[in-house]
């Protein structure tokens, strides 16, 4: 028995994406907010004749004051104003408020001091647009930043060979090559790393931010001799070799930064990431285009310098404690990890010491804190500022753009695909990157099974196992009706209205002939198919159903028909035998009622005889009608032609038939009567 389903209901698809169309048309207008809060000609329009979602990427203007805090970000077409104050609202330790907000300190008698590079001279708009051509090691350019990162040619993680090697996006922070960020490349330190160098804290003691950078100034910096010594790229200051291993064997295994191991680039890895160099030197940053946003850039790093980033000691706990982020216990003698900027008090495990953000291990115990919590560099950084994610650059511009709930530079909301700015365009999000409509259709929108033709964004997407359709094309092969909305078919690669695919391909009863059509049952039975109502008793013609049936002569016969008509009835007590039922004679009998006619044992599966057409066991056939044996009395029984002798209505057993005297059988030998004994003729004539 089979259910057919030769129908069902499209499902409706909107061509948003490339599996399920999830992406949403947005119309980016390019507003310009101003300072007021007022939008000048801020209109939002429709993306489409479906109600596609449309959002507005809205261009936002700020004071070009420095502001360590989280901007509100705006969301549909909604305005979104950023006024900064001429302060910086940090937070040291011990300085919340009573509503745990930071104190807000005046910066604006910072001293000139402060900012180390030239300002008179400062590099012009675009002029590091290529930064693998900066040299490094001219001092003379650096003075206080040492990066040296190789990633020119490096062959992409993700794309193996089919990347030619890195080379830097005109401004994204991808390769121009394959598309892929910039980290999924191999790239690398070149050389021995000390943390020192790349962010401009001095070794010797001697420079101008010791005291607030280095949170270990008894601490000498471990040489780069006695860290490769241990078999190790990095090491914390203090600690003895014992110790230092110590460290090393709580921190996860891939993540130990042992010489040419995988923890190595772990940390290679992590430098880059955590402390991006674009966030440590304006130098290599390609979009600070104006004075002013250096001198911004000068200003967040110094006051991020000052009062959050540190680097934090790993010593012996004094006495039992617990740690700050597992709440575990950190027992007397253990080592822990203290973090003085944050707070003189708290501890951590080792391996507890990561980002809040990425849950990331602390490179080189490089942190950054902020509201009580700790963070890499880039995660707090990006808690201050808001980070482009077209070039991963801080923004310090007047004015930026927001769109899908982040950030960018003005010209940095571009198609993934060709680079087209999107301003006042419409786009479509993609696998949470923007693109134009012609590259989205270029690269992810889908065919129309009948025309042919791409299913753009202004088009409901009609879908139906991998085939899809434009919602005016999604029609009857037969009847031309539409199917929009309507129980439909698929055969032979077409698709039919219910009506025409019954007419023409449906299977059909084979008692009355009609078609089977959507939504009803089908019964089958050796290559014959009924409807429900059609599925009838040959006897009383009432529907079978789910019941069951006994076929007989090409018909089908219900239970209780059969078994008045047809069935086989015992022989002995005349009810209808089911199953396990033996015959004898042919005549049918039930198992349990075939037993010896004399001592009603059972007799299936035991040897009987029969007397006068009634079956009797052998012993009570051999009791009652076998003949008995003239020496021992007993019966002469025996099944399929056992021998015994005869003589005169005289019977013996074989083996009873011997002489009375000497006691040898007579069987084929010649005998005497001895009145009702029989002997050998030697025994009679003596």
């Amino acid at each position: 028995m089979a259910q057919s389903a030769i129908a069902a209901n499209a499902q409706v698809s909107y061509n948003t994406s490339a599996s399920n169309n999830n992406g949403d048309v947005h119309n980016n207008n390019g507003d310009v907010h101003k300072r007021d809060g007022t939008p000048t000609d801020s209109t939002c329009t429709s993306g489409g004749v479906n109600s596609e979602s449309v959002h507005s990427a809205s261009s936002v203007k700020h004071s070009p004051s420095a502001q360590i805090g989280s901007s509100s970000a705006s969301s549909g077409c909604e305005v979104a104003i950023e006024e900064t104050p001429s302060q910086v609202v940090i937070a040291p330790p011990g300085t919340m408020d009573s509503h745990g907000g930071a104190t807000t300190l005046d910066y604006s008698s910072a001293s000139p001091d402060l900012i180390q590079h030239d300002m008179n001279n400062p590099p012009q708009p675009g002029a590091n647009s290529h930064l693998e051509e900066i040299d490094v090691d001219a001092t003379d350019i650096l003075p206080d930043i040492l990066v040296r990162e190789v990633d020119v040619g490096q062959p992409c993680l993700t794309c193996n060979e089919n990347c030619p090697g890195f080379a830097l996006h005109e401004w994204r922070h991808v390769c121009a090559h394959c598309k892929c960020p910039r980290e999924l490349h191999n790239i690398y330190n070149d050389g021995f790393v000390n943390v020192r160098d790349r962010l401009g804290w001095s070794r010797n003691g001697d420079g101008a931010h010791d005291k607030s950078l280095t949170d270990t100034p008894e601490d000498p910096v471990p040489s780069k001799e006695d860290t490769l010594a241990l078999g190790y790229t990095w090491i914390p200051a203090g600690l003895t070799a014992d110790k230092v291993h110590e460290y090393m064997e709580q921190l996860p295994n891939d993540q130990v930064p042992r010489a040419g191991s995988q923890g190595e680039r772990y940390r290679d890895a992590q430098l880059i990431r955590q402390l991006p160099r674009q966030d440590l030197s304006d130098l290599y940053c390609r979009f600070l285009d104006s004075d002013m946003e250096r001198q911004e850039f000068q200003i967040f790093r110094e006051l991020r310098d000052q009062v959050a980033m540190g680097m934090a000691q790993v010593k012996e706990c004094q006495v039992d404690t617990s740690c700050s982020a597992c709440k575990g216990e950190v027992d007397k003698g253990e080592l822990m990890v203290v973090a003085p900027k944050l707070s003189e008090d708290s501890a951590w495990h080792p391996a507890c010491f990561t980002c809040h953000t990425c849950h990331e291990l602390l490179v080189d115990l490089v942190y950054c804190q902020h509201g009580g919590q700790l963070f890499c560099q880039r995660h707090y950084a990006e808690l201050i500022r808001p980070r482009c994610p077209g070039c991963d650059e801080l923004i310090f511009a007047a004015e930026y753009t927001k769109a899908m709930e982040e950030n960018f530079h003005q010209d940095h909301l571009a198609c993934k695909g060709c680079d087209k700015q999107l301003i006042a365009c419409r786009y479509i999000v993609k696998e949470e990157h923007p693109y134009c409509i012609p590259c989205y259709q270029q690269h992810f929108a889908h065919n129309c099974d009948e025309c042919s033709k791409p299913i753009g964004p202004d088009f409901k997407d009609l879908s139906y196992k991998d085939r899809h359709w434009h919602e005016f094309c999604f029609k009857c092969c037969g009847c031309q009706a539409s199917l929009v909305d309507q129980p439909f078919a698929a055969k032979n690669e077409k698709i039919y209205c219910s009506e025409c695919h019954d007419n023409n391909f449906a299977a059909r009863c084979d008692e009355c002939g009609e078609p089977f059509r959507g939504g009803m049952k089908k019964f089958e039975y050796k290559g014959k198919q009924w409807h429900d109502h059609c599925f009838t008793c040959g006897e009383c013609t009432q529907p079978i159903g789910n019941k069951s049936f006994i076929p007989r002569d090409e018909r089908v016969i219900c239970v209780p028909c059969y078994e008045e008509k047809y069935a086989q009835r015992c022989t002995k007590c005349t009810d209808v035998i089911n199953k396990g039922g033996i015959s004898y004679k042919n005549t049918p009998w039930h198992r349990e009622c075939f037993t010896c006619t004399h001592c009603v044992k059972q007799l299936a599966g035991e040897k009987f005889t029969s007397k006068d057409e009634q079956p009797y066991c052998g012993d009570c056939f051999a009791e009652l009608f076998a003949k008995r044996c003239c020496r021992c009395t007993k019966p002469i029984t025996g099944i399929g032609g056992t021998k015994f002798i005869s003589f005169e209505d005289r019977h013996w057993h074989s083996n009873c038939f011997n002489c009375y005297s000497c006691e040898q059988s007579m069987v084929g030998r010649g005998f005497l009567m001895n009145g009702e004994d029989i002997v050998c003729p030697e025994c009679g004539r003596s």
